[in-house]
């Protein structure tokens, strides 16, 4: 009776999860202005918020097992990134005495504290879901066994120890500290082990650190001789051998260590020579940078961690004591194994069927001539970027017709085809202008590099704007047709990058409206000249009127619900932070327009708010694809205006970067930003409901109702699409 009501107890915690909320919220006083903190959230809280919903595919049972594995590994990742840049950016403020306020009435030491705690109680429960319940089942279902050298068979042990030896042992390099050998310096987010040692007959310790290298594999395959994959983490085994490193030495103990540095490292442009050089300097700088925190494992000695603690300059509250394994980004080559029915079914992008090739229909017809009949607007991954996005490129490169092409890269692939493309091009004399963003966080290495590439193959490259990041995602392609010259336009929502096109959502336009190809000319013309004044008849360009723009749209829907009429309101985005957006949000719902938004990420606003914002109404995409696409929505009394585009509804992208919104205005168009938009709001499956204290509850189908998964919905759609 008793396993009864606790299995009993367990279904319902799963159809009902109670995730931990970061955010705390104060009380809205009786009065509150537009202004009061009580009205916003807090940022860096809000993402952790978020996380806590990516690491809920971790543990819900309906999501396949190796999914599961890799969702502890994206929320593993999602963390480290945020201590590095959140974390570090609040420790840099502190550190320069910064006492203003954020929104919701908070100081950076304020914060650094409530984000420490919070980010804190996550790192436990990633450990506690691996270890308690990911570990046992990855052994049960998908006979995956990660063993301890303990755990090993004798003949397993030699078999690994000789490994050692030919493989670890020569790449090992065991660092002592002492008087005449300083503490060495240790590379962000690496792995290490502590060694504690003695000389015998000697009271004092020694110290010694050794790196776990990086040029082998994480999980070290044993043979078992059954059909079990039975692996030992490579730290194991370093460590069962690490004596043989100190001959006449005693070691003991030798524990495993972790750092994380800050990434935020920020350097005056307006002083800067060169943005490729100050960056290529910032990068040196960030691998020295301080410290922000210390992993290590729960038995750790206490004199060792003394010593980390003091060489590092740390605190207490910047060490997180480890159950288990460290780092479980490594849990990603798991995951990718191919073991049938513990993974997503393999979606293959659909090519729109205006894009197909010949053989397909009835003759062949270049991506222009398809273009020239219609906009085409292309739903990554659901449809191939392969196919249309980098056919596009590909066909222009080697297009004789084809004099120039113009591009921005924010983030694209190791081995990049676009790239390739746009080499190619300027090999065969065509004029190729690329706008290289060396400031997009944790890519400045690779694209200063791309940069080089494409300088050394004729491409004229210009490293982005003093005090903007370039973020617009935009390409243009000039074509001599006949006795003219027309401009084919791409405008999207997501980065040139074949891989994350195959795991984000984004949209894009392309077209060879006049009017848009005029305003991509003079943005290029803006982004690589000396153009601050450009005007644009169609495109929305922040940081010059994106932000006003959007205020009329919402003041528009305000005046309608002020007459009677309906005001309507539906944006897509990856977060919402900017305060005085969301000022006019509140004053819109006040006025009675209804607002509905899709926020993958964080959000400042708080909905349901009663005098404030009870119409409306945010929720949460979180699937196996990530929502990344931006999608605006104005019901204008009836003739609606949308916009797809770079920015979300946050500062820097209003005031901060270069960003380009394209308004989609053919009917057919239209009509399938609609019906993404009412997918996404009818979800009941991956779709998480925002409360106004910043808490979430995900969606579950009510008795009888069929379940609704609108990423499973998108893919319906884009088969039937591809067939008709």
């Amino acid at each position: 009776m008793s396993n009864s009501n606790g299995s009993e107890k367990k279904s319902e915690k799963l159809r009902n999860p109670k995730l931990p909320t970061a955010v705390k919220p104060s009380e809205v006083p009786e009065g509150a202005g537009e202004d009061h903190p009580s009205l916003y959230l807090n940022r860096e809280l809000g993402w952790l918020d978020f996380n806590w919903r990516v690491l809920y595919q971790a543990m819900d049972e309906r999501t396949p097992l190796l999914e599961r594995v890799r969702f502890i590994a994206i929320t593993a990742s999602n963390l480290d990134e945020f201590i590095q840049k959140r974390v570090g950016g609040l420790k840099r403020q502190e550190a320069a005495g910064v006492d203003h306020l954020s929104p919701d009435g908070r100081t950076p030491d304020t914060q650094i504290d409530l984000v420490r705690d919070q980010a804190a109680k996550m790192q436990y429960r990633i450990s506690e879901i691996w270890n308690n319940e990911l570990l046992p089942l990855l052994e049960k279902d998908a006979f995956i066994k990660i063993s301890y050298y303990k755990d090993l068979k004798k003949k397993q042990r030699e078999q690994m120890d000789e490994y050692f030896m030919d493989h670890i042992y020569p790449t090992l390099t065991p660092l002592a500290v002492d008087p005449g050998h300083p503490f060495p310096f240790i590379s962000n987010l690496s792995l290490s082990l502590a060694i504690k040692l003695r000389k015998p007959d000697r009271d004092a310790f020694n110290f010694a650190r050794v790196k776990i290298p990086t040029n082998q594999p994480r999980w070290l395959p044993i043979e078992s001789g059954d059909s079990e994959l039975n692996f030992i983490p490579i730290e194991e085994l370093i460590r069962q051998n690490i004596h043989k490193l100190f001959p006449g030495m005693e070691i003991e103990g030798a524990c495993l260590f972790r750092i994380t540095r800050n990434a935020d490292i920020r350097r005056n442009e307006e002083e800067a020579e060169d943005l490729k050089s100050m960056i290529s300097e910032e990068l040196r700088e960030r691998r020295f940078a301080e410290v922000v925190r210390l992993e290590v494992e729960k038995n750790i000695d206490e004199n060792v961690l003394n010593l980390l603690m003091n060489e590092l300059h740390l605190n207490d509250d910047d060490i997180i004591k480890v159950q288990g394994i460290l780092d479980l980004t490594a849990c990603f080559k798991l995951a990718n194994r191919n073991i049938p029915g513990l993974k997503f079914e393999k979606w293959n992008p659909v090519i729109p069927k205006p894009l197909y090739h010949e053989g397909e229909t009835e003759e062949e017809q270049s991506i222009f001539d398809i273009i020239s009949k219609g906009d085409l607007l292309v739903h990554h991954p659901y449809e191939s970027f392969s196919a249309s996005v980098r056919r596009l490129i590909e066909e222009a490169a080697d297009d004789p017709d084809v004099l120039t092409i113009k591009q921005t890269l924010y983030r694209t692939s190791e081995d990049s085809p676009i790239v390739k493309a746009l080499i190619r091009a300027a090999e065969k004399g065509k004029q190729v202008a690329v706008l290289v963003e060396v400031k997009a966080r944790f890519d400045e290495a690779s694209n200063i590099e791309w940069g080089r590439i494409l300088e050394n193959a004729g491409v004229h490259v210009a490293y982005g704007l003093v005090g903007l990041k370039t973020h617009a995602k935009v390409a243009m392609i000039v074509r001599r047709e006949k006795n003219k010259h027309v401009t084919y336009c791409h405008i999207g929502t997501g980065n040139y990058h074949v891989e994350t096109a195959e795991i984000y959502t984004d949209l894009g336009l392309l077209t060879n409206d006049p009017e848009i190809g005029y305003d991509v000319t003079n943005l290029f013309h803006y982004l690589t000249g000396y153009a601050p004044s450009q005007n644009y008849k169609k495109l929305l360009v922040a940081p010059q009127i994106l932000r006003s723009s959007f205020y009329e749209l919402i003041d528009q829907e305000i005046a309608f619900a002020e007459k009677g009429k309906e005001g309507r309101i539906i944006a897509k985005m990856n977060a919402l932070d900017d305060v005085e957006i969301i000022k006019r949000l509140y004053k819109a719902s006040q006025a009675g327009v209804e607002i509905d938004l899709i926020v993958r990420g964080h959000s400042r606003l708080r909905p349901q708010l009663k005098k404030f914002s009870e119409n409306i109404r945010v929720i949460s995409i979180i699937g196996r694809f990530l929502e990344h696409d931006r999608i605006f929505y104005f019901g204008n009394n009836g003739d609606p205006k949308m916009f797809i585009g770079s920015a979300d509804w946050r500062f820097r992208n209003l005031d901060e970067r270069v960003e380009a919104i394209v308004p989609i205005t053919l009917p057919g168009l239209q009509k399938r930003i609609i019906s993404i938009l009412k997918k996404a709001l009818k979800d009941n499956r991956l779709a998480w409901d925002m409360h106004a204290d910043g808490s979430y509850t995900q969606r579950r189908p009510k008795k009888g109702q069929k379940e609704r998964s609108f990423q499973n919905m998108m893919m319906k759609n884009a088969r039937k699409r591809a067939i008709r």
